[in-house]
């Protein structure tokens, strides 16, 4: 019995010390920043048109009221 509490310490003792012989390493690399281009399509022609007839709404609007 005491046999076997001796080679289940050992083992436990010799695990436990091979758990703690790893190492770690952390790299940082610099951080490469890098331009952004943003391209916005505007339809003027849309938002013109648009104006030109709530224009016109209240325009006509206008007119009823008077």
């Amino acid at each position: 019995m005491t046999r076997k509490l001796f080679f289940i310490g050992l083992f436990l003792i010799l695990f436990i010390f091979a758990g703690c012989q790893s190492s770690h390493q952390v790299e940082v690399k610099p951080v490469e920043i890098k331009p952004i281009h943003i391209t916005i399509d505007v339809n003027i022609r849309v938002e013109k048109a648009l104006d030109d007839f709530f224009d016109d709404l209240e325009a006509a609007e206008d007119k009823i009221k008077e």
